[in-house]
């Protein structure tokens, strides 16, 4: 099975907008390792978001 390459956009746009990365760093993490770290960044966000 492969990764719709649209999520895998998705997954790498908000890891670099968030994180800072660049294309290379995010594209060398594993798929469960970039999933984790947008579910975490989202997280953070929506803490963030709640608290004003």
């Amino acid at each position: 099975m492969t990764y719709a390459t649209d999520r895998l956009h998705e997954e790498i746009a908000y890891v670099a907008y968030h994180f800072h990365w660049n294309l290379e760093e995010i594209l060398d993490l594993e798929h469960h390792d970039r999933r984790r770290y947008a579910e975490q960044i989202a997280g953070l966000v929506a803490r963030a978001s709640a608290r004003g």
